[in-house]
């Protein structure tokens, strides 16, 4: 475990708001896509977006010195991972997830922070997802951000999981339907049903239709937590749930699951996860500090507890593996034939 020693380090702690805001400025001003054309120099890069070049100058230089761009002979090009992951339509590219849903909602969602740990939201915050998704254009941005931030981890399951046999798949709180659109695709034989609130239910019929998926892939519109699930499903996937709904709920939703699978069924629950001994990862763990934010009775949860919750529903094979490297862990169990 690393101890911190210097007051450099605290510094480098309390000052990476800095790093996230040159990070989104960054993206909203498509630094990385501009650069990925050709390197530039801060006036080159000045003459193709709205940026000063003294300030172009200033914004690359706080971007080198997170290692994001690099720079030789005064002209700026991508790190490699602003290359995969940052430039617009890239493959894995998310920023649109980072920029809008990220800086845009959940920045402004951080001042409640303080009164949430102590359960004092003042009248009219955000305490939860029902209330947040509850306004049409909020509901937008994040799940359209959402969506573009979970089809990498959404292919990464597909890959970890062996749903062949399966037919049918129950996707709670599923959002736009990344997860469904992935495993149906790599799956032909399952369809899907995702559960989400009926103002994000209208844009994920509309990410179906564009992947041809319609007959396949369906909506329940209603809160998760008061849905009646539909039962005789072979695998029952609950990604970013747990870490948006109270701590109440973890243990009913986890017997909700088992009751709605067929013998042999899978549960698939994939969120941020911190190891039992608390020391991390420190960005699962910063992650459920953020959802505390608007969710104030959240759990931080940790791979102990939910193996050993899911074993005492009745699940076996049970196992809590990383997904998203040092961010999110995958907990699955099967309900015995």
């Amino acid at each position: 475990m690393s101890v911190l020693t210097r007051a450099e380090d605290i510094s480098n702690i309390a000052f990476g708001f800095m790093g996230s805001k040159a990070l989104f400025a960054a993206l909203h001003n498509k630094v990385f896509t501009h650069l990925s054309e050709s390197p530039k120099t801060p006036e080159e890069l000045a003459a193709v977006t709205a940026l000063d070049p003294e300030r172009a100058q200033t914004l690359l230089t706080a971007l080198a010195g997170l290692d994001l761009v690099a720079v030789e002979d005064g002209k700026f090009s991508n790190s490699p991972a602003a290359e995969n992951f940052l430039v617009k339509g890239a493959k894995y590219d998310f920023g649109d997830y980072l920029r809008l849903q990220v800086d845009r909602q959940m920045y402004s969602l951080l001042d409640q922070i303080e009164n949430a740990l102590i359960d004092e939201l003042p009248e009219g915050a955000t305490g939860s997802y029902a209330e947040w998704f509850s306004d049409p254009e909020e509901a937008r941005i994040y799940s359209e951000s959402q969506h573009a931030g979970s089809l990498g981890p959404a292919r990464g399951l597909a890959k970890q999981i062996d749903l062949t046999n399966a037919t049918s798949l129950l996707d709670v709180g599923g959002g736009t339907g990344a997860y469904s659109i992935t495993l149906c695709n790599a799956f032909p034989n399952l369809k899907a049903t995702v559960i989400d609130f009926p103002n994000v239910a209208k844009l994920g019929r509309n990410y179906v239709a564009e992947a041809g998926l319609a007959d396949k892939i369906r909506y329940i519109e209603g809160n998760a937590l008061e849905t009646v699930w539909p039962k005789g499903q072979d695998a029952i996937l609950m990604s970013y749930l747990f870490s948006g709904v109270p701590d109440t709920e973890h243990e009913r939703l986890i017997k909700q699951a088992y009751d709605c699978l067929n013998p042999g069924g899978i549960v698939m629950i994939h969120d941020f996860v911190v190891h039992a001994d608390r020391t991390g990862p420190k960005n699962a763990a910063l992650w459920q500090l953020q959802h505390t934010a608007f969710t104030p009775h959240a759990r931080s949860l940790d791979d102990e507890w939910l193996e050993s919750q899911l074993k005492g529903a009745g699940f076996g094979a049970v196992s809590v593996e990383p997904m998203i490297p040092a961010m999110t862990m995958l907990a699955k169990g099967t309900r015995p034939r």
